[in-house]
């Protein structure tokens, strides 16, 4: 019998060493405006999750970032609509960069910005930085999936507030990687409906854990973590939609018997929407009418949301429509508008 002369990397084709976080945090320093930006809202998605403060969280932005042009023509917009409901809403922009895929795919941003399978992620990485910078210093604060577990350590100073997707919400590298985030993480239920995944994840991501990591200097290091305070729950569907009033209040129920916060955002699209981009602003009528009806442990909701409706194919860049998604269907912006405005002016009356 023959053996192979080597026993490891029999399958890796080649390896390139990547800049560490501090390189390109020295390369793209975070500026003061935009350090503020992430402060502020930090701390006041601490006092929402609290109860201390009752206006309504949402997370409104594009299923993903492509295009980084648009995504400041979207952003620039956003911040005056943040501006205007800021009574009721404590809005954050969605700036997802990386994208799990069920089978394969564009994943994203940062592991493939040129859109062509080439993969330079360094290249990647620096556009990402930019954006989040370019958007905190609108005073507009960002949120993201916490997918690559090496990758916060590149941009987590420039985030508010992230979430665990519903693939991987069981993964305990997940869960130790929400451990250690400085933002207040979102968990989602599984894909199948499933809610103890997520309350196990909080459980876990509060308290602190020891596990291999990259320090600033992208050395491999032991990361010791404090347990992150400001887990929540995010619903987002599973067989069927849980953004109603009976799965809200099973919701609730659950987070009381595992002796967890009960704070609730609720994703308006995936399967509660039926993966159909336009039933978004009924979900987000309906959660908002439970809040004004007395509901306080729903603090936030999600919606994809893009300048024009609707998603398209990932062709070549050049033949990209401006403003459109390339992976999930999004509102449009005028609709996003109106059902955030409506959602303002409900959650005033329901106040006074």
């Amino acid at each position: 019998m023959t053996f192979p002369t080597a026993l490891e990397n029999l399958n890796v084709l080649s390896q390139h060493t990547l800049l560490s976080p501090s390189q390109l945090h020295e390369d793209i320093p975070a500026s003061a405006q935009a350090m503020h930006t992430v402060s502020t809202a930090r701390a006041a998605l601490g006092e929402v999750l609290s109860g201390r403060d009752t206006r309504l969280l949402v997370v409104v932005g594009p299923c993903s970032i492509h295009d980084t042009v648009a995504a400041m023509d979207y952003a620039r917009r956003l911040k005056a609509l943040a501006d205007e409901l800021q009574d009721q809403l404590l809005i954050v922009m969605r700036v997802y960069f990386e994208k799990p895929r069920t089978t394969v795919g564009w994943k994203g941003l940062i592991n493939d910005p040129r859109m062509d399978d080439s993969f330079q992620i360094e290249e990647g990485l620096r556009l990402a930085r930019r954006l989040l910078i370019d958007l905190n210093e609108l005073g507009l604060p960002c949120g993201t999936e916490a997918l690559d577990p090496i990758t916060p350590q590149y941009l987590g100073d420039l985030i508010a507030w992230s979430a665990i997707g519903a693939r991987t919400t069981e993964s305990q590298t997940h869960r130790e990687l929400a451990s250690g985030l400085s933002s207040p993480v979102g968990f989602k239920n599984g894909t199948d409906g499933n809610l103890e995944v997520a309350l196990n994840a909080m459980l876990s991501a509060a308290q602190p854990h020891s596990f291999l990591g990259i320090d600033g200097a992208g050395q491999v290091a032991v990361t010791h973590t404090r347990g992150n305070a400001f887990g929540h729950l995010i619903l987002r569907g599973g067989a069927a939609p849980n953004y109603d009033s009976v799965a809200v209040a099973q919701a609730e129920a659950a987070l009381n018997a595992a002796k967890l916060p009960v704070n609730i955002v609720v994703d308006c699209s995936h399967a509660n929407s039926r993966k159909n981009h336009a039933l978004q602003t009924g979900v987000l009528k309906d959660v908002v009418h439970q809040i004004a009806d007395g509901n306080r442990a729903i603090k936030g909701v999600m919606l994809e949301s893009n300048l024009f409706e609707g998603n398209q194919k990932l062709t070549t860049p050049q033949d990209l429509r401006y403003g459109v998604s390339i992976t999930d269907a999004c509102l449009g912006w005028d609709t996003t508008v109106s059902c955030l405005r409506e959602a303002a002016q409900r959650l005033a009356i329901a106040a006074i």
